[in-house]
């Protein structure tokens, strides 16, 4: 009897999760279109696996995609923002002090020495006439960014950055500093000792720097005393930004959004407004952030035009996945030409009327070594890459090729000069 007895309470246990009702009230099953909702208010894959509320190409139950998708799979909350959830920037002007004989030039810079009649005017110090010659003290812009939805008395971190003609930062000490937004208002106080990545060794004779010495960081070095208003509370509507405008994404994502709001609460809740922006309207009964916090864990098939990104200055190529280019004929290789002057002196006879001159003599050699004519055809990314490595040319050639093709009409894609 006992036994039977434990046989069925292991039974029931094994039942719990799965009797247990979701937020909404609703058991697996009751979804819509034969989709389940389980206790997470995540909609799970109907039987049968691939398809449910999702369609013919199917999902599992975190909305991913299931394999044989074309693009690349990214979460909502990676590709896009609420408007309400942004960053304000913050800045402001301070001293560091305490530097090791490589801060500024009083001479040089005249505001750091205003500044620190003033700092020591404030402290209840009087200053004397004369020039001060101190080189431990820089002028700094201090910046932030006040995350959203941040409460009086939290830390967050701030960048230094010289603005005189001090060596370097190294060890020196930010001292208090307001931090204001574009409204004019102060929203933080930033002091702390400042780290930098970078270090300078100076001789008589020669310096060495590396990195860059005279900016750094302050982590956790500023106190918010003022609090952005940008409660989610009482908002019916929620403004849902791309970060890579796109038409194609943004319709995606609001179809993700609508096939899982219908199961969810039984309607449709979003629409595409254009190439950036997603209006999604919160349905009764739920907070606006929980309501997003089950949205932005749904994935999407995101999409980028095509586009080649080349940075002249360092030498840097960024080729998309999704360029291509039409058959062409290349023709690349460097084009030498030497000229040589070897004038010559010419004496006149002996005892004759004549004078010395200068006979020029010029020599021009042209070469063309390592010229190379090549098909280059990119149907994708790794042929295209295999091709112009083929060329034996380095980065500033195949800038200047890449270029010469989008003149030509054969790159299917956006040239961004940087």
């Amino acid at each position: 009897m006992m036994r039977i007895i434990s046989l069925v309470l292991a039974f029931l246990i094994g039942l719990q999760p799965a009797l247990a009702d979701g937020p909404d009230g609703k058991i697996p099953g009751g979804g819509v279109n034969g989709a389940a909702i389980d206790t997470n208010a995540r909609v799970l894959a109907a039987t049968g696996g691939a398809g449910g509320a999702y369609g013919d190409e199917g999902y599992d139950n975190r909305g991913r995609r299931l394999p044989g998708g074309n693009g690349p799979i990214s979460r909502i909350k990676d590709i896009a923002r609420l408007q309400s959830a942004r960053d304000n920037q913050l800045v402001g002007y301070g001293l560091v002090i305490g530097l090791q004989g490589s801060g500024d030039s009083l001479r040089n810079s005249p505001f750091t020495e205003q500044s620190i009649r003033a700092m020591l005017e404030n402290l209840g110090i009087a200053s004397e006439g004369g020039r001060a010659r101190a080189k431990n003290v820089a002028a700094v812009i201090v910046t932030a960014n006040l995350p959203p939805f941040v409460q009086s008395g939290a830390r967050i971190d701030v960048s230094v950055s010289s603005m005189g003609d001090a060596i370097s930062l190294a060890g020196g000490t930010l001292i208090m500093t307001p931090l204001k937004a574009a409204d004019g208002e102060i929203y933080a106080v930033a002091q702390g000792p400042v780290f930098i990545a970078g270090f300078e060794a100076q001789g008589q004779a020669e310096r060495v720097t590396q990195g860059v010495p005279t900016a750094g960081r302050v982590p956790n070095g500023a106190i918010v005393e003022r609090q952005v208003q940008a409660a989610m509370g009482d908002q019916s509507l929620l403004t849902l930004q791309l970060l890579n405008a796109d038409f194609s994404t943004a319709v995606r994502v609001t179809d993700v959004i609508n096939d899982y709001s219908r199961a969810r609460f039984g309607k449709r809740v979003a629409s595409e407004q254009d190439s950036r922006t997603v209006m999604i309207r919160k349905p009764e009964g739920i907070s606006p952030a929980r309501f997003y916090a089950e949205l932005e864990n749904l994935v999407v098939e995101s999409d980028v035009p095509a586009r080649v990104v080349v940075d002249e200055r360092t030498g840097t190529i960024v080729i998309g996945q999704d360029v291509r280019i039409s058959r062409v004929a290349i023709s690349h290789g460097t084009l030498t030409v030497r000229i040589t002057e070897t004038p010559t002196i010419v004496q006149p006879e002996p005892f004759s009327r004549g004078v010395t001159a200068v006979e020029p003599n010029t020599a021009i050699d042209i070469s063309q070594p390592d010229a190379k004519v090549a098909l280059l055809d990119g149907p994708d990314l790794e042929t295209l890459v295999s091709g112009l490595n083929r060329l034996g040319v380095k980065p500033a050639g195949i800038i200047a090729i890449l270029q010469g093709i989008k003149s030509a009409g054969a790159l299917q894609a956006d040239l961004v000069l940087q």
